[in-house]
């Protein structure tokens, strides 16, 4: 008969977890943001990068004698 009273304790700490995980709507919203930045990024970077390769090719191309 001891079982029941934590019983119902667990069952109330399981309602109010999941009251509070109602509560915010914006679940898994931030990893979503994280990988798309991450993206974001990593195509800036490449795309600075070619226009570095392109300029230095240009300026050793150029002849200044």
């Amino acid at each position: 008969m001891s079982a029941l009273p934590e019983l119902l304790r667990a069952a109330a700490v399981l309602r109010a977890r999941l009251a509070a995980v109602r509560r915010t709507r914006d679940v898994g919203y931030t990893t979503e943001t994280v990988v798309v930045t991450a993206l974001l990024v990593a195509l800036a970077l490449a795309a600075i990068a070619i226009i570095v390769a392109k300029v230095i090719a240009k300026a050793n191309g150029l002849n200044l004698g």
